[in-house]
């Protein structure tokens, strides 16, 4: 975090200052009026900061247009007048110029400041919500500080924005409007299935979704607060009230009247006494940023107290009291070159954009997931059209959508595969992921890899070459042919002595008794992992159980819904000769300690939850595990550990969230932990952990 460089554009003469004050507005203008995009937000601002710095050295050849010192970068207006002022926020980008910003603010209002307030910078567009005598009357935007874009025609739209407060009260409360990654998700579909563009991010989305009138469709947005000035028909005693009352506790009054604030998200505002506090909880914000439903681009900074936000007073287009500390960008525009098309390992066929490289956060990305042919229709991607790249933390990087208005025409389309690319097979086309006709036997070895893996049936020396040269002779066709080899069958291969064979057939011996699980997990089941194999080996108890299920039993199982059972049942019939060949070369189908469902004593739908339901000390707790495990649990790989949480009687997770009810945190557990603190989630050490399931520790 404090490595961090400014991003400055190098403007050398005043013919280039010229083109990058034509550039700024005109990208300004596109964001605020129509949600289009032909900057992405990081290029955006380091080209107005170049701006800047040119003008700070030539201060006699600032052009009237010049975006610097201006709300909404001087590209729009409005024609309601806003009651107070409603200014955009200066950006600093490390902790250094923070701790400067903070030493200027000391020095403006004479003091050190007592408290600051810290929220996450949402990213959306500003309005302001007029509501007279408790019900919402008028929606505006931001405009140009002044004066702004009267939007009332998008009320009922918009979530967390109630039609009525919980008090009969007259105030505006100032907010951001976004969407979430559901609802932009959801408006790009409706928005794509009446023949529009998509949008190339949420904050576009919402910010074209806003102001557009008299479409056949609605998609919602969500609202969360961040302000609450008094109106001209404000009771006296109320405006004096809001006037003196900390910012802190504005929006805890806010939340109270029933409107959206971030005290329901997991990175909720906070106070914080030092500048030290404040930097501690910018990088709390920023570890959490990937797991958020909704995008961030900073943290914003305010001087809590009112005193101290009136001494320092405001600029012309910022307020000197708080300040945006931006983090590094999640999202840049670069061009798709290609697109390849790879095979997985149980058939499905995947496309990949191939992009100009762009650094995003800090790597470099040259390639982005397109989703399927389907969704690569649904955007209308062609080859060689500007795109939005999505990444954020670990998160694998997306192509959002086409930056339509930088198309020159001389993009094409993306030629979809009429054959396996694979194999050469036909493709079965019946779902949205394409599939090879050949389903895993397109790609055996890939297939064979997954089985052999330390968190499936973990077969020690078969690992990918030895895989390969398995297929390539023929010995292996599917995974039972692994469980049928014989020592002179293995003798008979390269660079396979008797040592090494006879440590294979002993790891074959080994896989053949690890719990149906893992079995499962081996089978590859599309729609399933690791975890929810478990929970259905736990659920059902014994494979003939699994396989005799029809997709309502199947939905019984935590986690697996209407869309997922249906699917999990038919590929579990196209596996019944693989799963009978594997039972009769005496692969264990039995899940140690499960019991089947019964229909006696069940739920009210006539089912019980198995073993699901046992009395260990976990039962009915959410656990999630982080860091690197220490004592008896030191050689447990995450794997282990979660089957240990299920032993145990618990579910496990790989997310925090308000589920949660304990997180095992072990050295350098990072962001989980953060949150869990965040959420005030019960957290225990490793050793706590062992103890509470010594009972289940093998």
């Amino acid at each position: 975090m404090t490595g961090m460089t400014t991003p400055v554009a190098v403007i050398v003469d005043a013919a280039a200052y010229a083109r990058a004050v034509e550039d700024a507005v005109r990208a300004s203008a596109a964001y605020y009026t129509g949600g289009t995009s032909v900057l992405d937000d990081d290029a955006y601002d380091r080209l107005v900061r170049g701006i800047a710095a040119w003008e700070a050295d030539h201060p006699d050849q600032v052009l009237p247009e010049s975006p610097t010192g201006k709300v909404a970068g001087g590209a729009v207006e409005g024609d309601v007048p806003h009651t107070v002022a409603m200014l955009s926020l200066d950006n600093v980008f490390s902790a250094e110029e923070f701790t400067s910003w903070t030493a200027s603010l000391a020095r403006r209002i004479g003091h050190e400041v007592e408290q600051f307030s810290v929220e996450p910078k949402l990213d959306g567009l500003a309005i302001a919500a007029r509501y007279t005598r408790g019900r919402l009357t008028r929606l505006i935007t931001r405009g140009d500080g002044t004066a702004g874009e009267d939007v009332s025609h998008a009320i009922g739209t918009i979530e967390g924005l109630p039609d009525e407060l919980t008090e009969p009260v007259t105030v505006e409360v100032r907010g951001e409007v976004l969407m979430t990654t559901a609802q932009f998700e959801h408006a790009n579909e409706v928005r794509t299935a009446h023949g529009g563009q998509p949008f190339a991010n949420p904050r576009n989305a919402a910010a074209g979704t806003l102001r557009a009138r008299d479409r056949a469709y609605t998609v919602p947005m969500t609202f969360f607060g961040y302000g609450l000035p008094a109106l001209s028909g404000t009771d006296a005693e109320l405006a004096g009230r809001l006037g003196e009352l900390p910012h802190s506790e504005l929006m805890k009054w806010t939340g109270e009247l029933g409107v959206n604030t971030t005290a329901s998200t997991a990175v909720p505002g906070v106070t914080a006494g030092t500048v030290e506090d404040v930097l501690a909880r910018v990088k709390e914000i920023a570890a959490l940023r990937a797991e958020l439903p909704f995008g961030i681009d900073g943290i914003v900074v305010k001087a809590d107290l009112a005193a101290d936000q009136q001494a320092a007073g405001s600029g012309s287009r910022a307020p000197r009291w708080a300040i945006a500390y931006k983090l590094p960008a999640v999202e840049k525009i670069t061009r798709l070159v290609a697109v390849e098309w790879n095979v997985g390992r149980t058939g499905i066929i995947a496309p990949r954009g191939v992009l100009e490289p762009v650094e995003i956060d800090g790597s470099t990305i040259t390639y982005a997931t397109l989703h399927n042919p389907a969704d690569i229709t649904r955007r209308d991607l062609r080859l060689g059209d500007h795109v939005m790249v999505h990444r954020a933390g670990d998160v694998i990087p997306r192509i959002e959508a086409p930056v339509a208005q930088l198309r020159t025409g001389g993009e094409q389309p993306i030629a979809f595969p009429e054959a396996c690319p694979r194999c050469g097979a036909g493709i079965d086309t019946s779902e949205q992921r394409w599939r090879c006709e050949n389903g895993r036997n397109c790609h055996l070895v890939a297939s064979l890899s997954y089985a052999a893996g330390r968190d499936q049936l973990d077969i020690e020396g078969l690992g990918h070459t030895r895989v390969v040269q398995l297929v390539e002779t023929g010995l292996v066709t599917d995974l039972a042919d692994l469980f049928t080899l014989t020592r002179d069958q293995l003798l008979g291969l390269d660079r396979m002595g008797e040592t090494s064979t006879d440590n294979l057939l002993a790891a074959l011996a080994a896989a053949k008794e690890q719990p149906l699980s893992r079995v499962l997990c081996a089978l590859g089941i599309r729609g399933t992992g690791r975890s929810m194999s478990r929970r259905i080996a736990r659920y059902f108890a014994t494979m003939d159980n699994i396989r005799a299920a029809d997709a309502e039993a199947i939905q019984q199982v935590d986690g697996i819904g209407k869309e997922k059972a249906p699917s999990i049942v038919a590929e579990l019939a196209e596996l019944a000769p693989l799963i009978d060949k594997l039972a009769a070369a005496g692969v264990n189908m039995t899940e140690p300690g499960a019991t089947p469902p019964t229909t006696a004593d069940g739920d009210a739908d006539g089912h019980t939850r198995g073993s699901e339901a046992g009395g260990g000390p976990l039962t009915g707790m959410t656990v999630v595990v982080t860091g690197a495990m220490t004592g008896i649990l030191e050689k447990l790989s995450r794997n282990q550990m979660n089957e240990l949480i299920e032993r145990a009687g618990g579910r496990s997770s790989s997310s925090v969230s308000k589920k949660t009810s304990l997180v095992v945190a072990g050295e350098n557990a990072g962001s989980k932990r953060a949150k869990a603190e965040t959420l005030g989630i019960r957290l225990a050490g490793p050793d706590e952990f062992a103890a509470l399931v010594a009972d289940y520790v093998n």
